[in-house]
């Protein structure tokens, strides 16, 4: 039997991270564990800005704490959590080994060619150094789970 207490989504608010809470919220949900929220801001402090690093923040929060349900907080005992780093990967896999986490489920870009050679794979890098299995949601996502209502009509 598969133990699992705690679930962590990590989150850049993109479409692909949407698709991603979606899944946790249903295994948490199916396991009973407790859902983590995690997104992990740049950190911008020493570069050149129009716009103040600390109302940045603020704005990132807000949009963490909009991304859970009453129901996830009262459920699933979610939590959201935001970070500042200039390695997001590491900060993901140091959260879910301080957080005893027993999967992370995350969105990715499925960047290719020079795209990913550019911008890097965040999700990659998690694969490779998290301390727990790592679901990864791509967005636009297959159906490969048939929802309730069609199986139903079937």
């Amino acid at each position: 039997m598969i133990v699992l207490k705690n679930i962590l989504v990590a989150t850049d608010f993109g479409p692909a991270a949407d698709a991603a809470l979606g899944y946790a919220r249903a295994l948490a949900k199916v396991f009973g564990a407790r859902l983590h929220l995690l997104h992990v801001a740049e950190n911008d402090f020493l570069r050149p800005s129009v716009s103040d690093p600390h109302d940045r923040h603020a704005a990132a929060a807000r949009c963490l704490d909009e991304c859970l349900t009453a129901e996830d907080r009262s459920e699933l005992a979610a939590d959201a959590v935001l970070r500042i780093s200039d390695n997001p990967a590491d900060e993901i896999t140091d959260y879910a080994k301080d957080a005893s986490i027993g999967l992370i489920v995350m969105g990715t870009h499925g960047r290719t060619g020079v795209s990913h050679l550019l911008m890097g794979s965040v999700a990659e890098r998690v694969v490779r150094l998290a301390p727990c299995p790592v679901l990864t949601v791509r967005h636009p996502e297959h159906e490969f789970v048939v929802a309730d209502a069609a199986v139903a009509v079937a």
